[in-house]
């Protein structure tokens, strides 16, 4: 058992350094400490609840955060291991939230038939203008969220993992661009 501890430690030593090999782009750093990690990353991932057949996703999506993250690791704040350790703990969490989270509206919502009543009351040729100037009023990460979001269909935790943000970030980014363009349509709208 003695015997063990050395070489998780040198292990645990290399770790800094192959984690700023990585934060330049280095592929074989990034292979070694894949390999280092691996096994430590999937039982902390485990230990959070999250299910034996989500594992291999949470670890690859911790993975990609730590290649695109590692030059924001700071060894001064904490230990490489307890770093990653962070990042296998959060995205798992993440990943269960997701899983838990509540469909029986939106399936509901999907089940009630459209209306057959010709008569609509939106005069789509008035308002498509209005909410293309809405939208193209906003900053183009921000158009091009809301666009992945709502046109696309893009689930919240796929455009945390595009744009390198937590999903509750994202959430609050929709939220408030959809307001600036609410806000904006009723104004022309008004105005009109």
């Amino acid at each position: 058992m003695a015997s063990s501890r050395p070489g998780r430690q040198g292990q645990s030593d290399r770790l800094p350094e192959l984690l700023a090999r990585v934060s330049g782009g280095d592929a074989r750093a990034f292979s070694t400490l894949h390999t280092l990690t691996r096994g430590r990353l999937r039982r902390t991932a485990l230990a959070v609840g999250a299910p034996s057949h989500d594992i291999e996703d949470i670890l690859q999506e911790t993975y990609l955060k730590i290649w695109r993250n590692a030059c924001r690791f700071d060894v001064d704040r904490a230990p490489a291991m307890a770093w990653m350790s962070a990042i296998v703990r959060n995205t798992a969490i993440d990943h269960l939230r997701v899983k838990r989270l509540p469909t029986d509206e939106f399936d509901e919502a999907l089940s009630i038939a459209a209306s057959e009543d010709p008569i609509d009351d939106l005069d789509y040729a008035r308002t498509e203008p209005i909410a293309f100037g809405a939208l193209a009023r906003l900053p183009e990460d921000r158009r091009k969220l809301v666009a992945l979001a709502y046109l696309e269909g893009e689930s919240r935790a796929s455009l945390s993992r595009r744009f390198g943000v937590p999903v509750g970030t994202i959430k609050t980014w929709l939220h408030r661009a959809i307001l600036t363009v609410r806000k904006d349509c009723l104004a022309a709208s008004g105005a009109a």
